[in-house]
């Protein structure tokens, strides 16, 4: 009996616990769904104008499908979600909307309606309008009455919005005389009209190895989605060839060649030749590390440069000039956005910019001047500057060997590219951004350093050493060497000497700490003032001179020395400025005045005393800059050889090669400064190479 009551008391509580279970999930259940009830009212918003608000956050967040959910459907001509979504995202996505803003201005609740004011910007500009939602009233509350007006006003339910382009032209590279160094060119664009190709293989073969490129590259070419038999279908850019030259008594021997090739391109059936307007760089080489290049522009390039202007058909500066001005360049290009009806008529504007066409550079650079430097050093690891000593506009920037920029615009195989980084004599390397080794060129300005600071006496004699000299045995086996004996050992004739002794002894009477805080005076280890930006000159890889050969090794330009070449040609320039710094600069004035950039660096006594030993450099029989001498003006300047080796004893380094010259006259009628530089002079004369080839420049400079 006891056993059967316990049976069913355990029956009862297994029952009771059931119904528990029941109702507990029940309960839960009924959290859950009221809980989703929250999340979805809450999402659609509890009021029409709630509801217009999630509406156009959903438009800025492309979230179109969510946007249908708040639609009612059969108000809205029963519209299809995939219609719906496609009709929105296209307009929307397609003008580029951005920062969307809604500002509600009457909500009428007996008529439903919610009137606001939104404004939003697109690729034409800022777009703003007044406009009206409709709404209606049923058991899962407000819906939305969706008609296209709600996108714009105007646009009706079989209109288009439509976009149109007008792209700017960019802006010219003009030299001080307004040569056209970059601007409108024209290349012959060679394609194939794949339904006209005979003998497919065979022809694309041909092709290829006219055009160097490989089958497969013209294959896949060919092979996009979008070509059909009547297709043009461009494969590569090439020269055009000018028909005038041609025609004259000595044509150019490379425009034959091309003309010749595109000869035989023509005669394999399907290729066509038309003509394209590219950017064009007239002095090609001979300016191509100043003048830069442009490409078109990347997916990258659009994502780091949002809301700039620029397009997939836009195209970009890479480097130098064309990079260092893109913005005033590049213009802005107009837009449209326009609604057309059923029959393409247009409607209504929405938006519209103008196009504003890119400004045009002039640029101090002599195109003459600049092209004649090249061809002198084309062969030559190097660079050279040229400037007015007075005004600071910079007549040539060259760097050598070099590239031609219009490779870049016809289109760089593989190979070419390949070419150019493996290069041993590095052409796309810019020189004369870099620092040097100044050798001899750097005498004068520790002279002028000795003089300012009270250290030195240009008439003490410093005694003849011989041609070599060392302070005493702590300096060991190192001994300063020179290749000239004189007398007196002064400063006027160390300089025509290029006494390597007389400075060394400079330095250390100068001391370390007086040289250094000199040269940070006159722009050491800071940048140069100058549109394109320079390395920093130093006189140490430290903070500071270290030791005192160091030092000593520093008063001829050696040591841990190293110059920019245009911050040296702008300490020349005191000694023709009554002892200030020149600003070189680079943008073409009309009334150009010199700006000083370090006032009274020297003073005018120092100048002058200075000034005499570079004007016995060039002037004088004995000076190492003799063969640069003229009888109908008068220059000065400062050779320099500048050895670098692993120790005094080695005889595999290289020798640096420097000619800095300039008219010494005030009154001359075209002033310049002038300053090379070559990587490795051993064994081909010295400086003297440098100053053969700049005397060379001179002389056409002079006689234009």
């Amino acid at each position: 009996m006891k056993k059967r009551n316990r049976r069913r008391r355990r029956k009862k509580s297994n029952k009771m616990i059931w119904i528990t279970g029941i109702f507990l999930g029940i309960f839960v259940l009924c959290i859950v769904l009221y809980i989703a009830a929250q999340i979805i009212l809450s999402s659609r918003g509890s009021s029409p104008e709630e509801i217009l608000l999630s509406y156009m956050e959903c438009i800025s967040e492309q979230k179109y499908d969510e946007i249908y959910e708040m639609i009612d459907v059969q108000s809205s001509e029963n519209i299809t979600q995939e219609n719906f979504v496609q009709r929105n995202s296209a307009i929307y996505e397609g003008i580029e909307v951005q920062n969307i803003k809604i500002q509600i201005t009457e909500y009428n609740e007996t008529e439903k309606t919610v009137k606001y004011q939104s404004s939003f910007d697109t690729v034409a500009g800022t777009v703003s309008f007044e406009n009206e939602a409709v709404f209606t009233s049923g058991e899962d509350g407000y819906k939305l009455v969706w008609y296209d007006s709600l996108i714009f006003p105007e646009l009706g339910a079989d209109d288009k919005v439509r976009i149109s382009s007008t792209q700017a032209e960019r802006g010219q590279i003009l030299d001080r005389n307004g040569k056209v160094l970059a601007g409108k060119g024209t290349v012959s664009s060679v394609g194939i009209v794949p339904g006209k190709l005979e003998n497919r293989d065979q022809s694309i073969q041909e092709i290829a190895d006219l055009l160097g490129l490989t089958k497969e590259s013209i294959e896949e070419k060919l092979s996009a989605n979008w070509v059909k038999d009547d297709s043009f279908v461009p494969i590569k850019t090439i020269p055009k060839v000018d028909e005038l030259s041609l025609s004259s008594l000595s044509p150019d021997e490379e425009m034959l060649q091309e003309n010749e090739r595109q000869t035989k391109l023509l005669n394999i059936s399907g290729v066509m030749i038309s003509d394209e307007e590219v950017r064009s760089y007239s002095l090609g080489e001979a300016a191509a590390h100043l003048i830069g290049y442009v490409q078109n522009v990347t997916a990258e390039d659009l994502e780091n440069h949002p809301g700039e202007g620029y397009s997939s058909n836009s195209v970009i500066g890479r480097s130098g000039i064309e990079s260092l001005y893109e913005t005033e360049l590049k213009g802005k290009d107009g837009c449209k956005i326009y609604i057309v009806d059923s029959e393409g008529n247009e409607k209504t504007t929405i938006a519209e910019t103008i196009k504003e066409d890119g400004v045009d550079i002039r640029l101090t650079i002599d195109s003459d001047l600049q092209k004649a430097l090249y061809e002198q050093f084309k062969n030559d690891r190097g660079c050279s500057i040229a400037m007015n000593p007075y005004t600071g506009e910079v007549l040539a920037l060259v760097s050598t060997p070099s590239f031609d920029n219009n490779d870049f615009i016809l289109g760089m195989s593989d190979e070419q590219w390949t070419a150019l980084n493996e290069n041993e004599d590095q052409p796309l390397y810019n020189r004369f951004r870099q620092v040097w080794c100044p050798g001899s060129t750097f005498k004068p300005v520790v002279a002028a350093i000795g003089l300012k600071t009270g250290t030195l006496d240009p008439n003490e004699d410093f005694g003849n050493e011989g041609l070599s000299w060392q302070k005493d045995s702590s300096w060991g086996s190192y001994e300063v060497t020179t290749l000239h004996e004189y007398e007196p050992v002064i400063m006027k004739n160390a300089l025509i000497y290029s006494d390597n002794i007389y400075f060394a002894k400079a330095a250390l009477k100068i001391g370390a700490d007086n040289l250094m805080n000199s040269l940070d005076e006159i722009g050491f280890n800071q940048e140069v003032p100058f549109e394109i930006t320079m390395a920093e000159s130093q006189y140490s890889n430290t903070d500071r001179i270290e030791t005192e050969i160091q030092l000593a090794d520093s008063g001829y330009g050696q040591g841990q020395i190293l110059v920019n070449p245009l911050h040296l040609a702008s300490i020349y320039t005191s000694f023709l400025n009554d002892g200030n710094i020149i600003q070189p600069y680079l943008q073409y004035s009309d009334n150009p005045a010199g700006r000083i950039w370090i006032k009274e660096a020297f003073s005018s006594e120092t100048v002058s005393q200075v000034m005499e030993g570079l004007t016995g450099v060039v002037n004088d029989p004995n000076g190492t800059g003799y063969a640069a001498h003229r009888d109908d003006i008068l220059l000065a300047g400062k050779t320099g050889t500048a050895e670098l080796k692993e120790s005094q004893e080695d005889t595999s380094g290289t020798e640096i090669g420097w000619f800095a010259v300039f008219t010494a006259d005030k009154n001359a009628k075209t002033p310049i400064l002038m300053i090379s530089m070559v990587e490795n002079v051993k064994g081909i004369g010295g400086s003297g190479y440098v100053v053969s080839k700049d005397k060379a420049v001179l002389d056409q400079y002079f006689s234009e």
